[in-house]
């Protein structure tokens, strides 16, 4: 019996956030015949009797969710104490196809539930809920550089899990499975209201939870990858936040790093009238970080109410232009870093000389530091600005949340790691191969754990009475 897919598609439209299995079938080798025969005249009957066969089904909950909500995968129907994987596909935006797959031993009853099971092995080990997602990885043969971005946020994140007879590790694309169920992933919640910014300036897109607010704002900056990064933007306008995602570099035009351009973009959040105008936070990663570090300390225009920073580093020049660091940057990166396979660690070592670092000392909001302790591309100096602000007074205002084994691509949960990946440098334009650092299961936890801290802290900081700068000091 085939399954009508377009039925199938279309029931699911209908079904947002609930669970729905999708079946392959099959003739069950459990199936029993019997047969007598009876002729009437001949004082002999016919009958037929069959057990009702049991049809394998992979059950995912829910299958409509957001990027950063758990899901689980179950299994039921196989037979006992049977070898079986779970595996899942994913075909990215850019035409590459992403797979992970767990190996499991069914129960007495023919289940698996992946959330208590442990995978035996696979691209994961061990009870991991998630694993199907933040294991993922570019199928084999797949071109070298790949980094999983997800950049139109207005569709899911489309992901077939399967379940296979025995312990598969390669050629799932030539084997039936036993059944299959689609997962839809999303970075918008419903109701969330996406508006592009486009002026001489400003090119961005901000986000407006559902609701009638007024919301906490961010100006949320990606790093020097470049190109306009919406996906964070979204789940935080999901969770309450409205959020302006910004380019500021593109590899089609030279990267604008000037103070007016982060000094307007953080009026365009603070002066939407949905959004609590004293109440907006800066978000950075990587470049995103140093820039946010600098218009904090530095800025005359504006202030943030708080700042969140994954990785990067306090060290862009005080004096000049911030398109000076990120030049001297990239010119140290491609003449000392790039060994001969093509590969960078972008920042390593840290170039920059003391007088060359934000003084830590004048920040006056409160700051929340993520720092993957495996970071090989530009690794934060915790120790440094830490001290920096100790011996200014102000290192209450500072979190400092450090995780062993994770890199320097701490994305929202469940965002399948790279070690490393293609970068193009600029202004030069060459392709590399850039080291991000990283284990994939302590890069995994990396993610999940700060994203709930993160959440924590702008919920706290965004939601507090303003303290005057008086008050701060005394506190």
């Amino acid at each position: 019996m085939l399954v009508n897919l377009k039925a199938m598609q279309s029931i699911r439209r209908f079904c947002a956030y609930t669970s729905i299995s999708v079946r392959t079938w099959y003739i069950s080798p459990t199936v029993q015949l019997s047969s007598t025969c009876m002729n009437t005249k001949r004082q002999n009957k016919r009958s037929f009797s069959t057990m009702a066969p049991a049809f394998p089904v992979v059950s995912v909950n829910p299958t409509r969710g957001l990027m950063d909500e758990k899901i689980q995968v179950s299994v039921s129907n196989v037979p006992p104490r049977s070898a079986v994987t779970l595996h899942s596909l994913h075909q990215s935006e850019d035409n590459s196809f992403w797979e992970a797959f767990g190996h499991y031993y069914s129960d007495e009853l023919g289940s698996v539930s992946v959330s208590d099971d442990a995978s035996v092995g696979g691209t994961y080990e061990g009870t991991e809920s998630m694993g199907l997602l933040w294991s993922m990885k570019p199928v084999p043969g797949s071109r070298t550089g790949l980094r999983f971005r997800k950049m139109n946020v207005l569709s899911p994140m489309v992901v077939h899990i399967s379940v296979y007879s025995g312990h598969i590790t390669e050629g799932f694309n030539t084997r039936s499975p036993l059944a299959t169920v689609v997962l839809e992933r999303w970075y918008l919640a419903p109701g969330v209201c996406r508006i592009e910014i486009r002026d001489d300036e400003v090119k961005g897109t901000l986000f407006i939870p559902p609701g009638p607010g007024c919301f906490p704002g961010v100006l949320d900056l990606w790093g020097g990858s470049g190109g306009l990064v919406e996906s964070r933007s979204g789940l935080l306008a999901s969770h309450g936040f409205a959020s302006l995602a910004l380019e500021y570099i593109s590899v089609d035009r030279p990267p604008t790093l000037q103070y007016r351009l982060f000094e307007k973009a953080f009026r365009v959040v603070q002066d939407h009238p949905l959004v609590m105008k004293e109440a907006v936070a800066l978000f950075g990663l990587s470049l995103g970080t140093s820039i946010s570090l600098c218009i904090a300390a530095y800025s005359k225009d504006i202030t943030p109410r708080c700042c969140v920073f994954v990785n990067g580093g306090h060290t862009p020049p005080v004096e000049k232009k911030m398109s000076y660091a990120f030049t001297k940057s990239m010119k140290i990166a491609y003449k000392n870093n790039i060994d001969k396979e093509g590969s960078t660690d972008f920042m390593l070592p840290i170039p920059f000389k003391h007088g060359e670092k934000v003084d830590m000392g004048r920040i006056k909001c409160p700051l929340m530091m993520i720092v993957g302790e495996d970071d090989q591309s530009w690794p934060t100096a915790a120790e440094d600005m830490t001290q920096m602000m100790r011996a200014a007074g102000n290192d209450h205002l500072l979190t400092m949340v450090r995780y062993p084994g994770a890199g320097h691509l701490i994305e929202p949960p469940y965002t399948p790691h790279v070690m490393s990946s293609a970068y193009v440098m600029l202004p030069t334009k060459e392709k590399v191969i850039m080291m991000w650092g990283g284990s994939p299961k302590p890069h995994a936890d990396a993610q999940e754990d700060s994203w709930e801290k993160v959440l924590r802290f702008l919920r706290q900081q965004l939601s507090q009475p303003l303290l005057s700068p008086l008050s701060q000091d005394v506190m």
